[in-house]
């Protein structure tokens, strides 16, 4: 069986290690993932998803703070893996420890590179209104998704496709991509391609800042933010001094007569102006101190009044 050391974090991550670990081919010797963090109100210190199954199947799991040190290089080179494989990992990985792999170290990386380099290539992707994105296989060295492109593999994204889905939608196809991938180099038969650095863009991770409506914007901008930072950091904007969140939205198509961030809910259904004559429809949202739920049950217990507009600060 050919050795590996699974490099992952969050739940993008779990569809590939699950493969692996099912795998009558491959053997997971050890899972690297970041160290536990405190999440929820109650801040409870919590696992990530890829040490939360490494244990259930009693794999070794290493948390280190950095991957510099020679404590980290030990651990990892005593066990000669033939592969490393990271996935949404969270740490750039030092020369000495890509060098270790017999076969390299692959990545499996949230978009077609050398588009989207760095954190959050899904969500990005979303917010920008791109129809296509995939999966990219990369055989890494030490700058930021730099490394010689293996394979991929593409999806389109839908116009009402959360960020949420997309991510969802992409780790399901890590597996199969991952296993093409690693079977190739083994057998020499996947040829390492350079990145074009000219078409290279890079994106930052996700900030709560970038989650107030501009309303400003025209419909399809505000639908793509709304999409792309759900499940988080969910886009936002005030209603009588409370933060309302927007979960789901869709462009309204027809001609509206409202200004910008003037709401009507007439028919049951909740629209906002946005700048150049358009208009959202809201279709799911969640009221400070409330559930989440539909514009139709929210109009249940709340009104709009004629000429109501929503502002960006409470």
């Amino acid at each position: 069986m050919k050795t590996v050391v699974f490099m992952g974090t969050p739940d993008f991550a779990v569809p590939a290690l699950q493969a692996l670990i099912d795998s009558d081919e491959y053997d997971v010797k050890l899972v690297v993932s970041q160290p536990d963090k405190p999440q929820g109100r109650k801040q409870i210190l919590t696992p990530p998803p890829v040490k939360q199954l490494a244990l259930q199947y009693n794999i070794d799991v290493y948390q280190p703070t950095t991957l510099k040190s020679d404590e980290a290089f030990e651990r990892i080179s005593s066990l000669k893996p033939d592969f490393i494989v990271v996935s949404a990992f969270g740490k750039l990985l030092p020369q000495r420890i890509l060098d270790i792999p017999a076969f390299g170290c692959v990545n499996l990386h949230g978009s077609l590179l050398p588009k989207y380099r760095g954190a959050a290539p899904i969500q990005w992707s979303v917010i920008n209104g791109d129809s296509v994105t995939g999966v990219t296989t990369m055989l890494m060295d030490a700058g930021l998704d730099t490394g010689d492109i293996l394979l991929t593999k593409t999806k389109t994204i839908r116009n009402d496709e959360t960020a949420g889905e997309v991510f969802d939608s992409l780790a399901t196809m890590c597996p199969e991509l991952l296993f093409e991938t690693l079977n190739g180099l083994y057998e020499g038969t996947v040829t390492p391609v350079k990145q074009n650095d000219a078409e290279a863009t890079y994106v930052s991770v996700l900030d709560k800042n970038m989650s107030v409506i501009d309303w400003n914007n025209n419909a399809d901008t505000i639908h793509n933010l709304v999409r792309g930072l759900n499940p988080w950091p969910v886009a936002r904007t005030v209603f009588n001094g409370k933060i309302l969140k927007i979960y789901r939205t869709s462009v309204y198509d027809k001609k509206v007569s409202l200004g910008v961030s003037e709401v009507s809910s007439e028919n049951g259904c909740i629209l906002v102006g946005c700048g150049e004559n358009t208009a959202v429809e809201i279709e799911e949202l969640q009221l400070e101190g409330s559930k989440r739920m539909s514009a139709a049950d929210f109009l249940r217990g709340h009104a709009f009044d004629k000429g109501f507009t929503f502002s960006s600060e409470a």
